[in-house]
């Protein structure tokens, strides 16, 4: 991705470059209609449980932040510090908003994955309801970035976290998010409903309503 927004190549190199990206991709998508290669699952194991220098992109290895099997992740790194979620990552020129900064809603994104890890170790994690960020100062291309975030309250009904974003010794952002928790069972049937929606049918996107698992309720989250 980098390659396409920073070097320069002249109009016939492009076309080349594009046929042979089109070529590959073509394959691969062959490859999953003749149902020759096993379903991929979209989502792995408890974070809390896993191994390796970042847990939640083993459970989330498609997520447009942290996952490694997502093309248009940075992928920011996410581990577990005592109480905090640490995240580490440098912002590339796909990532550029103003000249020479990160663009404000990829950092918004990142606070919104990074406060849900948080959450995660609280075992208090659930879909955002509101998501605050106070850009105090501009975060830089290629410059290596810090998120700590951490969990200030949780009553079962309301998950509350704050996070910052760290640059050279400076805080660059701060955000704030509250979140409607849901429990450990009913995450791991959603996860499992999405896996599901993916093996049976590759080309299908999963339905807003009805589903097959029990454990998932479709309700409104309430205010």
């Amino acid at each position: 991705m980098a390659a396409t927004v920073t070097v320069g190549a002249s109009p016939e190199e492009l076309a080349e470059v594009a046929a042979m990206v089109k070529a590959a991709a073509d394959r691969l998508e062959a490859v999953g209609a003749s149902g020759s290669a096993p379903p991929v699952a979209r989502y792995g194991a408890d974070p809390r449980n896993s191994e390796g220098d970042s847990p939640l992109a083993h459970w989330m290895p498609f997520d447009v932040i942290v996952g490694r099997c997502n093309p248009v992740a940075p992928p920011v790194t996410v581990a577990f510090e005592g109480e905090r979620a640490i995240g580490h990552v440098v912002f590339t020129a796909p990532y550029e908003g103003a000249p020479g900064c990160v663009h404000g809603a990829v950092i918004a994104g990142t606070f919104d994955i990074m406060l849900t890890a948080a959450n995660v170790l609280a075992d208090a994690a659930g879909p955002t309801t509101e998501l605050t960020i106070r850009y105090l100062r501009p975060t830089l291309v290629g410059v290596p970035s810090r998120f700590e975030s951490w969990v200030t309250a949780a009553d079962g009904r309301r998950t509350s976290s704050r996070g910052l974003l760290i640059q050279e010794g400076q805080v660059t952002v701060e955000a704030e998010g509250v979140f409607a928790p849901l429990s450990r069972a009913r995450i791991d049937a959603l996860h499992r409903r999405g896996s599901s929606d993916l093996s049976d049918d590759p080309g299908r996107s999963a339905e807003p309503q009805g589903s097959a698992d029990p454990d998932v309720v479709h309700a409104p989250i309430e205010p």
